[in-house]
């Protein structure tokens, strides 16, 4: 099994293989520790196929210093759910922000003719 240093996985795309031989653990359980809610070090995303219903495809996007602070277990479920809902938070102000300025700037060009 190969060994990456932090820096290495800083640096590369990580996929469940690399994830799993970072972890010491299979592939098989870094995907099912993603879609599963269990393994907090990135996004499991399901992709439905519609024209092949008994299909199933998975896309794992899996960010280095989660892994990282995962591997030395500085990284928790419950921190990672609050990191999430803080920037669900940010998003949705930007979002009212966005709307807002959007509004103004229409109505100053209503103003301007």
């Amino acid at each position: 099994m190969p060994k990456y240093t932090d820096d290495e996985i800083r640096n590369m795309k990580i996929t469940c293989k690399i994830a799993g031989e970072y972890l010491g653990i299979s592939s098989m359980a870094v995907s099912i520790g993603m879609r599963n809610n269990l393994l907090p070090i990135g996004f499991a995303i399901h992709n439905e196929e519609n024209d092949r219903p008994y299909s199933e495809s998975w896309s794992y996007l899996i960010i280095a210093e989660r892994l990282i602070a995962y591997k030395f277990g500085r990284i928790s479920k419950v921190q990672v759910q609050n990191i999430e809902k803080n920037l669900s938070t940010i998003i949705e102000q930007f979002e009212e922000m966005k709307k807002d300025l959007v509004f103004l700037l229409s109505e100053n060009g209503d103003q301007q003719k």
